[in-house]
């Protein structure tokens, strides 16, 4: 689905939580691991791995704040 519909029902809203609370669980342990390693090849690899974790978080934020403020 390419648009967001105008309104969120609960399911989505607990959906996009969900969706939240994994990629949001994710970056916290990636960013965690990355302080670990010494490979700077694998500390590129996390560097992307958040980027795109984070971008997904970003996402479902702008999604709710556009409904909260229409």
């Amino acid at each position: 689905m390419e648009q967001v519909p105008d309104v969120i029902s609960n399911k989505d809203l607990t959906y996009l939580c969900d969706i939240f609370n994994w990629n949001f669980n994710t970056l916290k342990l990636v960013n965690h691991f990355k302080d670990e390693v010494k490979l700077e090849e694998l500390k590129d690899v996390f560097d992307d791995i958040t980027e795109i974790h984070n971008n997904i978080c970003n996402g479902i934020i702008n999604i709710l704040e556009r409904r909260t403020n229409e």
